[in-house]
């Protein structure tokens, strides 16, 4: 299917500049002086800073810089139109009274020549607020988002890979971002990467994250039937059951802000800031400046992946070279499937562990039937965690979410968790040592977007209708009855 100038329709996959770039409009000097004001306060709307900035050394005696930003990004952006040129475009004085959430996210860069090393090394001076040290780094030049390069991380809820601990950088080949900077990998021009961004997706990581202590002081009735009585309808009991469902309302509203369409206009509304906040304002009313320039390239992993179909399907400047890893989302799939699927997956992975571990196939019904004894019994109290959760033998059976790392490695960690369950090895009573590990391995406190959010991400769309409790519902259905 031909356009009317006979070349191929692609739609707006590889679109990185508008086919009919709109003309230059003139600007008296009223609209000139609105421009203005409206440019100021979108920047200090966004109150864009730098809190660190450290130096390090990497391969063949080179040296790299990590700079740690917090900018402020809209809960919701106005307007709902898809594909959407840029995120900012139709922000005006009313829109500037949205509420905002803060979004972390790190810069890497090669430390290339001696006036590099001498900017750094002043842009670290603790001296300097975290607004000075913005301004200066966003003074230093013009920033090219053609040489900027994304990554978007698994999850949904965990915070961004931290670089040098958990994103080696030591030599050319340790790691993608290694490759990036040292120009393995170079944007469609052949130019290498100047900036390798990390973000910490919104309530995730240092991005305002949603912990059940921040849903607690936002939504005080939330967890009102944890203290309310367990048993028959006294009046207190009632009134706790209705505040705590208006709070779910009110919570549910709040969270369905955190998704991957709001997550990839976060990172549009960071490499905007970057790249307009870089160059000299002008009052000229180039229509063109409400288009978007697009990063060079991305990374999605895991849900990233899913994070990037989004940006394909939503944003009309993606990324130009977009690079998966594990992350394509299942389209026109129902949610049940894939979870029908999935457990048919965790079947066969229990089966290699026990396969590699026989002896763990007792020690995990007997630490089963002591969780269950706490359960049943009402002489027994419950088995709490040092969190202060409580540990039953269905959140103890969801330890099997590790099986889905490298067999090797996350096998053996799983039978150093169920080996320690116990104090002794003819008792019942289970180890402060083993309490701790699962506080460690299940971080509901501190990640509970990974479960809140993790059905929804397998939706597609309003045509694909609610996934239902896909994931309770094949449960029951598949593993219940097995």
């Amino acid at each position: 299917n031909n356009s009317e100038d006979g070349e191929p329709r692609t739609g707006w996959l590889h679109n990185t500049e508008a086919k009919y770039p709109p003309a230059p409009t003139p600007m008296g000097e009223s609209a000139a002086a609105m421009r203005r004001i409206l440019h100021q306060r979108m920047k200090d709307y966004t109150n864009h800073r730098i809190s660190s900035v450290h130096i390090h050394p990497c391969a063949d005696h080179q040296r790299l810089v990590v700079t740690e930003h917090k900018i402020e990004c809209p809960l919701t952006y106005p307007g709902d139109e898809s594909p959407v040129e840029k995120v900012g475009a139709s922000f005006n004085s009313e829109s500037l009274e949205t509420p905002t959430v803060g979004v972390y996210f790190t810069i890497i860069e090669l430390v290339s020549t001696t006036e590099d090393d001498e900017f750094f090394v002043a842009l670290a001076d603790s001296s300097l607020t975290p607004k000075q040290r913005s301004q200066m780094y966003l003074q230093r030049g013009p920033i090219d988002a053609d040489r900027m390069f994304a990554y978007l991380q698994g999850g949904p809820g965990f915070g961004c890979s931290a670089p040098i601990s958990a994103l080696s950088l030591a030599s050319k080949k340790s790691s993608w971002a290694s490759s990036v900077l040292f120009g393995d990998l170079t944007n469609l021009d052949g130019k290498s990467f100047q900036r390798v961004l990390l973000m910490d997706q919104r309530g995730t990581g240092k991005s305002t994250p949603v912990t059940k202590q921040r849903l607690r002081k936002m939504f005080p009735d939330l967890f009102a039937l944890d203290d309310a009585p367990k048993e028959g309808e006294s009046a207190q009991l009632q009134l706790a059951r209705a505040k705590v469902s208006k709070s779910v309302k009110d919570a549910c509203d709040y969270l369905s802000k955190f998704r991957a369409d709001f997550i990839v206009k976060d990172m549009e509304w960071i490499k905007d800031s970057l790249v307009e906040g870089s160059r000299p304002y002008s009052d000229e009313g180039d229509a063109t400046s409400q288009i978007s320039q697009p990063y060079g390239a991305s990374l999605g992993q895991s849900f990233g992946g899913f994070c990037s179909m989004t940006y394909l399907s939503t944003i009309a400047n993606p990324p130009r070279l977009m690079l998966f890893t594990g992350g394509i989302a299942p389209a026109w799939t129902p949610a049940r499937e894939v979870y029908d699927r999935l457990w048919l997956r965790v079947k066969e992975r229990s089966h290699r562990y026990y396969d590699q571990y026989p002896g763990d196939v007792e020690a995990v019904k007997r630490i089963v039937r002591t969780l269950l004894k706490h359960q049943e019994d009402p002489s027994l109290p419950p088995v709490k965690l040092p969190s202060g959760g409580t540990l039953t033998a269905r959140r103890f059976l969801s330890l099997g979410l590790a099986l889905g790392g490298t067999p090797g490695a996350a096998m053996a960690n799983l039978h150093s968790v169920i080996s320690s369950a116990f104090l002794d090895d003819d008792g019942d009573e289970l180890s402060n040592a083993f309490l701790k590990r699962i506080d460690y391995e299940q971080s509901f406190d501190d990640a509970p977007l990974y479960f809140l959010l993790h059905e929804s991400i397998y939706a597609d769309g309003p045509e694909s209708g609610a996934t239902n409790w896909a994931a309770h519902s094949s449960y029951e259905d598949y593993v219940k009855s097995d």
